[in-house]
């Protein structure tokens, strides 16, 4: 009986082998050869007469008699691992596999049958005494571990009914993350932090879950704002409208809206809320949207400050120097400075549908946008492009002033529009005592041209870098405006 019994070892090792190693690579061709090995055990088993279903014969040798006692248990042990195994890999769909609790529960099961049949039918012990002696110790550790079952029951639910995915970004009791992880015990998420938050399965079955992935090509983005109750719903509403309509990365359909939530003695909360096209969006498109609200609303007249203290009186009576103070371009001027350039500046008015500048114009003024919202559009081979649009703070014109440069877009009125103009004579004698402001200047239109660069299909005047445009832009203005820095 040494034969069989050293084939059935060998075939043993060459299993844990497979398993251990995964060869071959394939989870399929790997599933077969353990099924094929698993086969090639019960042959040589039942064809020696040790049959998994009784003792194995007494030879006269009592190690002979329990190598062959611990064979038929691996038998049932290694059958147990193969069925758990196969079902797993051809019935279970392929989001229950990547969660892992089925198969864990079920493996758990079919083991623990495997080794009640190995115990029964090898070993020969009184299953019934054994039965009903578990049974009671089942009792006590169900009371011991009730909060484990309640998380394996809750896990069952959960992915029975599917309410996130691994890979999904969900809100879990208050917790906001990515499903890196399901199992039988909870849920683990992967935060914005780079933490990683474990939810038990009870409590994500019973807490309110917001799956952000869903539907896939759909996700909301909110600006809450509270406003003094002294201005006035109409202004606030029409900025943040305006505010909306000047992201273009939301979507038009749904269509993004503004609302009123509610009011209270001290403040009134404003909603403004849209849509994006994919996940990665959300984060970049609230924080423009922040910005744009905030601008739009100090462009209206409405000042964003803490509500539980009186409103400080204004220290600017000019308008024009106000709008000064919010161009990022001007804000290493000093106030004297500002003061002194406001009354320099020319105000003018535009309707919706007015073009304010065309294609192959070379600006003669600076242009800083009041109020309002202009779209920036471009011709291509397949028809225009709308490349991006200006809001209150925003300027235009640096490409005429700097350099003598034609644009290459269009620039058209989306609403009405409220703009001041700065002559290029009255900008020179700036340029040159401020040479950080020449700088900036130069460095927010070569972003601009290495954006169009990127979106138009013709040639660039200058290197197809934001650093070459940069240099050209400095030296050309160096020139028209005969500056020494």
């Amino acid at each position: 009986m040494d034969h069989p019994l050293i084939i059935g070892y060998v075939i043993c090792v060459a299993d844990l082998a497979v398993w251990r190693f995964r060869l071959p690579q394939q989870e399929v061709p790997r599933l077969v050869a353990r099924l094929v090995l698993f086969a090639a055990l019960s042959y040589v088993l039942f064809s020696s007469g040790l049959s998994p279903f009784s003792q194995a014969p007494d030879y006269g040798s009592m190690p002979q008699h329990v190598a062959g006692q611990v064979l038929e248990i691996i038998w049932w042990l290694f059958g147990a691992r193969l069925l758990g195994q196969a079902l797993d890999t051809l019935l279970l769909p392929r989001a229950w596999r990547r969660q892992r609790l089925f198969q864990d529960v079920f493996g758990a099961l079919v083991f623990l049958a495997a080794v009640v049949a190995s115990l029964g039918f090898v070993l020969e012990l009184p299953i019934r005494g054994l039965v009903a002696t578990s049974g009671a110790l089942a009792i006590v550790l169900g009371l011991a571990i009730q909060s484990t079952l309640s998380d394996v029951f809750a896990g069952i639910v959960l992915n029975t009914t599917e309410p996130y995915q691994i890979g999904d970004w969900v809100s879990v009791d208050d917790v906001e993350g990515r499903v890196v992880e399901m199992n039988w015990r909870a849920t683990h998420l992967l935060t914005s932090q780079g933490n990683v938050v474990i939810v038990p399965n009870a409590v994500a079955a019973k807490t309110k879950i917001t799956n952000n992935s869903r539907p896939g090509a759909l996700h909301g983005v909110k600006v809450s704002l509270e406003i003094s109750p002294q201005e006035r719903p109409a202004t606030v509403i029409g900025a943040l409208e305006r505010a909306v309509a000047s992201v273009t990365a939301l979507m038009a359909d749904p269509a993004p809206y503004v609302s009123a939530k509610h009011s209270t003695v001290n403040s009134v909360l404003y909603e403004v809320i849209g849509y994006v096209d994919d996940m990665g969006k959300k984060t970049s498109v609230t924080n423009e949207l922040f910005d744009l609200c905030y601008r739009h609303l100090a462009a209206a007249g409405v000042e964003l400050r803490p509500l539980s203290v009186p409103a400080a009186p204004s220290m600017v009576d000019d308008p024009r120097e106000a709008l000064l103070r919010r161009v990022d371009l001007f804000s290493t001027l000093t106030r004297e400075e500002l003061r002194d350039l406001a009354p320099l500046l020319q105000r003018k008015e535009y309707e919706e549908g007015d073009v304010l500048v065309t294609k192959e114009t070379v600006p003669e003024h600076l242009t800083i946008i009041e109020s309002g919202i202009l779209s920036v559009t471009m011709d291509e081979a397949g028809g225009t492009i709308e490349v991006s649009r200006l809001g209150p703070g925003d300027t235009m014109g640096e490409q005429g002033l700097l350099a003598g440069l034609p644009v290459r877009v269009k620039v058209t009125a989306s609403s009405r529009v409220i703009v001041y103009r700065l002559k290029k004579d009255d900008l020179t004698p700036l340029l040159k005592r401020n040479p950080e402001v020449a700088k900036q200047m130069c460095e927010l239109l070569s972003r601009r041209q290495d954006t169009l660069s990127r979106i138009s299909s013709s040639a660039a005047p200058a290197e197809h870098t934001e650093q070459g445009v940069f240099q050209w832009l400095l030296d050309g203005m160096r020139k028209l405006h005969d500056l020494t820095f």
